[in-house]
């Protein structure tokens, strides 16, 4: 058993059981690939595309564009939140008003 590392118990009585050493050099690089590919996701996700403009726009019909979307999507969220929270319509729950 030369180059494998074994692991040797008082509880074994004698018998010797191979560790994982040797396999679990390919879980370390296989984790510091996903180390780095969380980093590299981190590092680039907040800033993404910082320009506004795409080819053939000026840099004010990006900012404009990116207003419309955002509001857009404003509007949806507090949409779905009123739909959510029931107050979209009215509740007919009593015919008469109470002052």
């Amino acid at each position: 058993m030369k180059g494998v590392s074994v692991l040797v118990s008082p509880l074994s009585r004698g018998k010797v059981y191979p560790c994982a050493g040797p396999r679990l050099a390919g879980t370390r690089s296989r984790s510091k690939v996903i180390l780095a590919i969380v980093l590299f996701v981190f590092v680039f996700m907040p800033c993404g595309c910082s320009s506004y403009e795409q080819m053939g726009e000026t840099t004010a019909e990006g900012r404009r564009r990116h207003q419309r979307n955002l509001r857009i999507q404003r509007q949806q969220l507090m949409a779905d939140l009123d739909m959510l929270l029931l107050l979209d319509k009215p509740s007919k729950l009593t015919d008469k008003r109470i002052p």
